[in-house]
Protein backbone atom coordinates (compact mmCIF):
# COMPACT_ATOMS: atom_id res chain seq x y z
CA UNK A 1 0.00 0.00 0.00
CA UNK A 2 1.27 3.31 -1.11
CA UNK A 3 1.22 6.77 0.83
CA UNK A 4 -0.15 9.09 -1.12
CA UNK A 5 2.26 11.94 -2.29
CA UNK A 6 2.27 15.74 -2.18
CA UNK A 7 1.05 15.41 -5.69
CA UNK A 8 -1.93 12.77 -4.72
CA UNK A 9 -2.70 16.00 -2.03
CA UNK A 10 -3.02 18.75 -5.10
CA UNK A 11 -4.66 16.30 -7.49
CA UNK A 12 -7.36 15.91 -4.99
CA UNK A 13 -8.31 19.55 -4.57
CA UNK A 14 -10.25 19.59 -7.49
CA UNK A 15 -12.89 16.53 -6.33
CA UNK A 16 -13.02 18.37 -3.06
CA UNK A 17 -13.69 22.08 -4.03
CA UNK A 18 -15.74 21.18 -6.57
CA UNK A 19 -18.58 20.02 -3.29
CA UNK A 20 -17.32 22.38 -0.73
CA UNK A 21 -14.98 25.66 -0.05
CA UNK A 22 -11.85 25.97 2.47
CA UNK A 23 -13.12 25.36 5.96
CA UNK A 24 -12.57 28.67 8.04
CA UNK A 25 -9.22 29.03 10.01
CA UNK A 26 -10.31 31.08 13.01
CA UNK A 27 -9.08 33.25 16.06
CA UNK A 28 -11.68 33.45 18.44
CA UNK A 29 -10.24 35.60 21.11
CA UNK A 30 -12.60 34.26 24.56
CA UNK A 31 -10.77 30.82 23.48
CA UNK A 32 -7.37 32.28 23.23
CA UNK A 33 -7.99 34.41 26.52
CA UNK A 34 -9.11 31.47 28.04
CA UNK A 35 -6.14 29.20 27.13
CA UNK A 36 -3.55 32.05 27.90
CA UNK A 37 -2.46 30.81 24.62
CA UNK A 38 -2.08 31.96 20.70
CA UNK A 39 -4.58 29.37 19.00
CA UNK A 40 -6.74 29.08 15.70
CA UNK A 41 -9.25 26.79 15.20
CA UNK A 42 -9.48 24.37 12.20
CA UNK A 43 -13.35 24.59 11.63
CA UNK A 44 -13.84 20.98 9.58
CA UNK A 45 -17.62 20.85 11.15
CA UNK A 46 -18.24 23.55 9.08
CA UNK A 47 -18.51 21.28 6.30
CA UNK A 48 -21.39 20.10 4.13
CA UNK A 49 -21.39 16.63 6.41
CA UNK A 50 -20.04 18.45 9.40
CA UNK A 51 -16.93 16.85 9.71
CA UNK A 52 -13.48 16.49 7.89
CA UNK A 53 -13.56 13.07 6.64
CA UNK A 54 -16.21 14.50 3.62
CA UNK A 55 -12.66 15.37 1.64
CA UNK A 56 -11.48 12.06 1.59
CA UNK A 57 -14.97 10.23 0.61
CA UNK A 58 -15.26 13.17 -2.62
CA UNK A 59 -11.44 12.45 -3.69
CA UNK A 60 -12.12 8.30 -3.61
CA UNK A 61 -15.43 7.99 -5.22
CA UNK A 62 -14.56 10.73 -8.15
CA UNK A 63 -11.64 8.40 -8.90
CA UNK A 64 -13.67 4.88 -8.76
CA UNK A 65 -13.66 2.42 -11.62
CA UNK A 66 -16.51 2.08 -13.60
CA UNK A 67 -17.14 -1.66 -12.47
CA UNK A 68 -16.61 -0.10 -8.84
CA UNK A 69 -19.57 2.33 -9.35
CA UNK A 70 -21.70 -0.41 -10.77
CA UNK A 71 -21.49 -2.31 -8.07
CA UNK A 72 -21.86 -0.02 -5.11
CA UNK A 73 -19.61 0.66 -2.29
CA UNK A 74 -19.52 -0.72 1.51
CA UNK A 75 -17.80 0.85 4.37
CA UNK A 76 -18.16 0.32 7.82
CA UNK A 77 -18.45 3.68 10.26
CA UNK A 78 -19.20 5.24 13.01
CA UNK A 79 -20.91 7.98 11.47
CA UNK A 80 -18.50 10.81 9.74
CA UNK A 81 -17.02 8.72 7.63
CA UNK A 82 -20.05 6.95 6.64
CA UNK A 83 -21.44 10.26 6.00
CA UNK A 84 -18.67 11.20 3.89
CA UNK A 85 -18.80 8.24 1.31
CA UNK A 86 -23.17 8.45 1.51
CA UNK A 87 -22.58 12.26 0.71
CA UNK A 88 -20.10 11.33 -2.46
CA UNK A 89 -22.04 8.67 -3.55
CA UNK A 90 -24.79 10.58 -3.63
CA UNK A 91 -23.56 13.15 -6.25
CA UNK A 92 -22.03 10.08 -7.81
CA UNK A 93 -24.94 8.21 -8.08
CA UNK A 94 -23.29 5.11 -6.36
CA UNK A 95 -25.14 2.59 -4.47
CA UNK A 96 -23.76 2.83 -0.84
CA UNK A 97 -23.81 0.41 2.16
CA UNK A 98 -22.97 1.55 5.81
CA UNK A 99 -22.55 -0.91 9.04
CA UNK A 100 -22.74 0.85 11.98
CA UNK A 101 -22.47 -0.96 15.45
CA UNK A 102 -25.50 -1.80 17.63
CA UNK A 103 -26.38 2.09 19.40
CA UNK A 104 -24.60 4.13 17.43
CA UNK A 105 -25.05 7.58 17.82
CA UNK A 106 -28.46 7.99 16.39
CA UNK A 107 -28.50 11.35 14.77
CA UNK A 108 -25.37 10.61 12.75
CA UNK A 109 -27.50 7.37 11.57
CA UNK A 110 -30.39 9.42 10.49
CA UNK A 111 -27.79 11.49 8.39
CA UNK A 112 -25.92 8.66 6.79
CA UNK A 113 -29.47 7.89 5.59
CA UNK A 114 -30.67 10.64 4.11
CA UNK A 115 -27.79 11.28 2.23
CA UNK A 116 -29.07 7.73 1.02
CA UNK A 117 -26.78 5.20 2.67
CA UNK A 118 -28.35 1.96 3.42
CA UNK A 119 -27.50 1.13 6.62
CA UNK A 120 -26.60 -1.77 8.68
CA UNK A 121 -26.77 -2.54 12.34
CA UNK A 122 -23.95 -4.79 13.74
CA UNK A 123 -21.51 -5.32 16.32
CA UNK A 124 -20.64 -3.68 19.80
CA UNK A 125 -18.04 -1.46 18.45
CA UNK A 126 -16.73 0.11 15.06
CA UNK A 127 -13.97 -3.29 14.70
CA UNK A 128 -17.08 -5.60 15.04
CA UNK A 129 -18.60 -3.97 12.84
CA UNK A 130 -15.21 -3.42 10.61
CA UNK A 131 -14.58 -7.29 10.81
CA UNK A 132 -18.75 -7.77 9.64
CA UNK A 133 -17.63 -5.57 6.41
CA UNK A 134 -14.85 -7.48 5.32
CA UNK A 135 -16.67 -10.71 5.16
CA UNK A 136 -20.55 -9.01 3.46
CA UNK A 137 -18.22 -7.28 1.08
CA UNK A 138 -17.18 -10.38 -1.01
CA UNK A 139 -20.37 -12.23 0.13
CA UNK A 140 -22.08 -8.99 -2.34
CA UNK A 141 -19.53 -8.06 -4.99
CA UNK A 142 -18.75 -4.41 -3.12
CA UNK A 143 -16.17 -2.14 -3.37
CA UNK A 144 -14.93 -1.91 0.53
CA UNK A 145 -13.99 1.38 1.38
CA UNK A 146 -11.70 0.85 4.33
CA UNK A 147 -11.45 4.29 6.52
CA UNK A 148 -8.65 4.81 6.86
CA UNK A 149 -5.88 2.11 4.27
CA UNK A 150 -7.18 4.43 1.25
CA UNK A 151 -4.69 6.46 -0.37
CA UNK A 152 -7.47 8.63 -1.70
CA UNK A 153 -9.07 9.17 1.44
CA UNK A 154 -5.70 10.25 2.76
CA UNK A 155 -5.00 12.35 0.36
CA UNK A 156 -8.56 13.83 0.22
CA UNK A 157 -8.40 14.83 3.69
CA UNK A 158 -4.81 16.46 3.48
CA UNK A 159 -6.04 18.99 1.09
CA UNK A 160 -7.26 20.75 4.97
CA UNK A 161 -3.86 20.69 5.93
CA UNK A 162 -2.76 22.20 2.60
CA UNK A 163 -5.34 25.43 3.72
CA UNK A 164 -3.69 25.21 7.37
CA UNK A 165 0.27 25.76 5.99
CA UNK A 166 -0.79 28.05 3.38
CA UNK A 167 -3.04 30.07 5.12
CA UNK A 168 -0.91 30.55 8.66
CA UNK A 169 2.69 29.53 7.73
CA UNK A 170 3.86 30.81 11.10
CA UNK A 171 1.97 27.48 12.88
CA UNK A 172 4.20 25.67 15.00
CA UNK A 173 2.44 23.10 16.82
CA UNK A 174 -0.85 21.47 15.50
CA UNK A 175 -3.22 19.50 17.63
CA UNK A 176 -5.50 16.79 15.71
CA UNK A 177 -7.95 14.10 16.89
CA UNK A 178 -6.80 10.74 16.28
CA UNK A 179 -9.10 7.77 15.66
CA UNK A 180 -8.18 5.46 12.55
CA UNK A 181 -5.34 8.23 11.94
CA UNK A 182 -6.23 9.95 8.54
CA UNK A 183 -6.13 13.72 9.41
CA UNK A 184 -3.06 13.23 11.52
CA UNK A 185 -1.50 11.45 8.75
CA UNK A 186 -2.46 13.88 6.33
CA UNK A 187 -1.10 16.44 8.28
CA UNK A 188 2.30 14.77 8.45
CA UNK A 189 2.02 13.99 4.45
CA UNK A 190 1.75 17.72 3.82
CA UNK A 191 3.75 19.03 6.49
CA UNK A 192 7.10 16.58 5.69
CA UNK A 193 6.59 17.38 1.98
CA UNK A 194 6.28 21.27 1.90
CA UNK A 195 9.36 21.08 4.46
CA UNK A 196 8.03 22.56 7.19
CA UNK A 197 8.98 22.13 10.80
CA UNK A 198 5.39 22.54 12.55
CA UNK A 199 4.83 19.89 15.32
CA UNK A 200 2.25 17.47 14.98
CA UNK A 201 0.68 16.14 17.97
CA UNK A 202 -1.64 13.71 18.04
CA UNK A 203 -4.82 13.38 20.36
CA UNK A 204 -6.67 10.30 21.88
CA UNK A 205 -9.08 9.01 24.36
CA UNK A 206 -7.61 7.50 27.29
CA UNK A 207 -10.03 5.07 26.71
CA UNK A 208 -9.39 4.03 23.31
CA UNK A 209 -5.41 4.85 23.23
CA UNK A 210 -4.34 2.11 20.97
CA UNK A 211 -2.57 4.22 18.64
CA UNK A 212 -0.72 5.79 21.60
CA UNK A 213 0.35 2.65 22.64
CA UNK A 214 1.67 1.01 20.08
CA UNK A 215 3.26 4.72 18.70
CA UNK A 216 5.04 4.92 22.49
CA UNK A 217 6.78 1.51 21.72
CA UNK A 218 6.58 0.64 18.55
CA UNK A 219 4.47 -2.29 19.22
CA UNK A 220 0.95 -2.47 17.67
CA UNK A 221 -1.52 -3.02 20.45
CA UNK A 222 -5.14 -4.50 20.19
CA UNK A 223 -7.37 -2.98 22.87
CA UNK A 224 -10.33 -4.95 24.84
CA UNK A 225 -12.55 -1.98 24.46
CA UNK A 226 -12.99 1.40 23.93
CA UNK A 227 -15.37 3.14 26.10
CA UNK A 228 -15.29 6.98 25.28
CA UNK A 229 -18.46 8.70 24.32
CA UNK A 230 -15.90 10.51 21.62
CA UNK A 231 -16.66 7.58 19.06
CA UNK A 232 -14.34 9.58 16.54
CA UNK A 233 -11.34 8.36 18.99
CA UNK A 234 -13.46 4.63 19.35
CA UNK A 235 -11.23 2.61 18.07
CA UNK A 236 -9.43 -0.47 19.34
CA UNK A 237 -6.32 -1.23 16.43
CA UNK A 238 -3.66 0.27 14.50
CA UNK A 239 -4.50 0.59 10.27
CA UNK A 240 -1.26 -0.95 8.49
CA UNK A 241 -1.40 2.56 6.28
CA UNK A 242 -2.14 5.45 8.73
CA UNK A 243 0.05 3.66 11.09
CA UNK A 244 2.94 3.53 9.20
CA UNK A 245 2.75 7.52 8.57
CA UNK A 246 1.73 8.57 12.01
CA UNK A 247 4.73 6.14 13.29
CA UNK A 248 7.53 8.18 11.93
CA UNK A 249 5.82 11.55 11.31
CA UNK A 250 3.98 12.71 14.51
CA UNK A 251 6.00 14.40 16.89
CA UNK A 252 3.99 13.92 20.16
CA UNK A 253 0.79 11.64 21.32
CA UNK A 254 -1.75 13.61 24.39
CA UNK A 255 -4.40 11.08 25.72
CA UNK A 256 -7.30 12.77 27.74
CA UNK A 257 -10.03 11.63 30.83
CA UNK A 258 -13.51 11.36 29.46
CA UNK A 259 -13.68 14.50 32.10
CA UNK A 260 -11.03 16.13 30.00
CA UNK A 261 -12.96 15.62 26.51
CA UNK A 262 -16.59 16.85 27.63
CA UNK A 263 -14.60 20.03 29.17
CA UNK A 264 -12.83 20.44 25.46
CA UNK A 265 -16.94 20.33 24.58
CA UNK A 266 -18.30 23.11 26.77
CA UNK A 267 -14.92 25.35 26.10
CA UNK A 268 -15.59 25.07 22.21
CA UNK A 269 -19.36 25.89 23.45
CA UNK A 270 -17.98 28.83 25.67
CA UNK A 271 -15.40 30.06 23.55
CA UNK A 272 -16.59 29.83 20.32
CA UNK A 273 -20.01 29.61 19.66
CA UNK A 274 -19.83 26.14 18.13
CA UNK A 275 -20.43 22.71 18.69
CA UNK A 276 -17.66 20.33 18.78
CA UNK A 277 -18.22 16.82 19.39
CA UNK A 278 -16.17 14.65 21.42
CA UNK A 279 -13.81 14.16 19.04
CA UNK A 280 -13.14 17.46 17.71
CA UNK A 281 -13.10 18.93 20.97
CA UNK A 282 -10.11 16.82 21.79
CA UNK A 283 -7.38 19.14 20.07
CA UNK A 284 -8.59 22.07 22.72
CA UNK A 285 -8.79 20.20 25.87
CA UNK A 286 -5.48 18.92 24.72
CA UNK A 287 -4.24 22.43 24.47
CA UNK A 288 -5.74 23.17 28.26
CA UNK A 289 -3.66 20.69 29.58
CA UNK A 290 -0.57 20.94 27.99
CA UNK A 291 -1.19 25.09 28.18
CA UNK A 292 2.11 25.51 29.60
CA UNK A 293 4.33 23.58 26.96
CA UNK A 294 2.73 25.49 24.17
CA UNK A 295 3.32 29.06 25.85
CA UNK A 296 4.30 31.41 23.12
CA UNK A 297 3.39 29.33 20.36
CA UNK A 298 1.86 29.04 17.32
CA UNK A 299 -0.77 26.77 17.76
CA UNK A 300 -3.73 25.28 15.35
CA UNK A 301 -6.35 23.02 17.32
CA UNK A 302 -8.37 20.70 14.30
CA UNK A 303 -12.02 20.90 15.32
CA UNK A 304 -12.36 17.20 13.23
CA UNK A 305 -16.30 17.54 13.42
CA UNK A 306 -19.40 18.74 15.35
CA UNK A 307 -22.59 15.49 15.03
CA UNK A 308 -22.35 15.00 18.45
CA UNK A 309 -25.91 13.64 19.50
CA UNK A 310 -28.29 15.64 21.93
CA UNK A 311 -28.41 13.23 24.63
CA UNK A 312 -24.80 13.12 24.87
CA UNK A 313 -25.12 16.81 24.56
CA UNK A 314 -27.01 17.30 27.32
CA UNK A 315 -25.29 14.69 29.58
CA UNK A 316 -22.06 17.19 28.77
CA UNK A 317 -23.39 20.05 29.45
CA UNK A 318 -25.25 19.37 32.59
CA UNK A 319 -22.57 17.92 34.22
CA UNK A 320 -21.37 21.18 35.05
CA UNK A 321 -24.34 23.05 35.51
Amino acid sequence: MIPPTIDDVHAAREPVYAALRPTPLAWHAPLSDALGLTVRVKHENHNPTGAFKVRGGLNLVSRLSEDDRRRGVISATTGNHGQSIAFACRRAGVACTLVVPLGNNPEKNAAMRAWGATLIEHGRDFDEARDFVERLCVERGLRYVHSANEPLLIAGVATYALEIFEEWPEVEVVLVPVGGGSGAAGLVTVRDAIGHRARIVGVQAAAADAVTRSWRTGTRVIGEACPTFAEGLATRVTFDLTFGILQHGLDDMITLTEGELAEGVRLALRTTHNLAEGAAASAIAAAAQRRATLEGRNVVCVMSGGNMDLRTLARVVNAEL
